[in-house]
C-alpha cells in the first residue's frame, strides 16, 4: 500500500510519528485523504520545523524545512538539511567507472553508490605543488577542472556550495590520480533530492484539515487522531 511505502520512506529520513501534548494547535501528523494511487504525509513539529513526503507510482518526493501559521494559512518553506553532509571516497567495489577523465582535465564524481548523484558540491582540486582549483558538481554529480600542465592531482576537498561547512579533505590515490578521476560518496540520500517546492501554502479549514491546490488539483490533509495507530 502507498501509505506503508511512504511511512517507511519518511521513517528512514527521520520523520517522527507524533507531536508532543504541549504542541501548538496546528502541529501534528497529517495524512493525505481520498487521492487514489497517491500517498502523502505532513509532520508539523512543535519547534517550527516540518517534514513532508509523497509517493506515487515509482516517484518518491521528500521535503523538510520550517513552517509558520499566518491567520488561516500554514506556510511551508523548504530548506536543505542543517547538518553538514559527510563524504568519503568510493570503495573499490563501488568504483565501476574505468574510463579516465578527458585528457587535460580532472573529474570528481559525487553521489551515493547505487542511488544517484549529488549536485551543488564545491570540490577543491589540489595538485602536488599545492595549487588549488575549484568546481561545483552539476546535476550529474560531476565537477571538472582543467588540470595544470605537468601537475598531478593530490587531494580533494568537498563541502556544500555556498555553505559555511569546512571542506572535508581526502588524499587521491595514485591510481585515481593517474586516471584523473575520483568518486566520493555522501552519507545521506536526503542530500541527493531537490525539494519539490520552495514554498507551499495550505489553507486551514474549519474542520481542522489542511487544504492545498497545487495546480494539479485540490488535496486535503487530515491530522492523525490522538491515540490511534497509523
Amino acid at each position: 500500500m502507498k501509505k506503508t511505502i511512504l511511512t517507511c520512506m519518511l521513517a528512514w529520513c527521520g520523520l517522527a510519528s507524533a507531536a508532543s501534548p504541549e504542541a501548538p494547535p496546528l502541529s501534528g501528523h497529517y495524512y493525505l485523504q481520498d487521492v487514489r494511487e497517491v500517498g502523502a504525509e505532513l509532520l508539523l513539529k512543535p519547534d517550527g520545523s516540518f517534514e513532508w513526503g509523497m509517493s506515487y507510482g515509482a516517484v518518491d518526493q521528500y521535503a523538510q524545512g520550517n513552517w509558520k501559521a499566518q491567520g488561516s494559512k500554514v506556510e511551508l518553506h523548504s530548506a536543505a538539511p542543517e547538518k553538514a553532509p559527510v563524504f568519503r571516497p568510493f570503495r573499490d567495489e563501488e568504483f565501476r567507472i574505468r574510463r579516465p577523465a578527458e585528457e587535460g582535465s580532472w573529474l570528481a564524481i559525487v553521489g551515493m553508490p547505487g542511488v544517484g548523484p549529488m549536485a551543488g558540491v564545491e570540490v577543491s582540486f589540489q595538485s602536488r605543488s599545492g595549487k588549488v582549483l575549484v568546481a561545483v558538481t552539476d546535476r550529474n554529480g560531476d565537477a571538472m577542472v582543467s588540470a595544470p600542465k605537468g601537475g598531478a592531482w593530490s587531494k580533494a576537498g568537498l563541502r556544500r556550495n555556498g555553505g559555511k561547512d569546512q571542506p572535508q579533505w581526502f588524499d587521491v590515490p595514485e591510481e585515481r590520480s593517474a586516471q584523473r578521476l575520483a568518486a566520493f560518496a555522501v552519507d545521506d540520500a536526503a542530500y541527493l533530492r531537490q525539494p519539490p517546492f520552495q514554498n507551499l501554502i495550505l489553507m486551514v479549514r474549519k474542520d481542522g484539515k489542511l487544504e492545498v491546490d497545487d495546480g494539479a488539483g485540490r488535496m486535503v490533509y487530515a491530522r492523525q487522531d490522538a491515540g490511534k495507530g497509523e
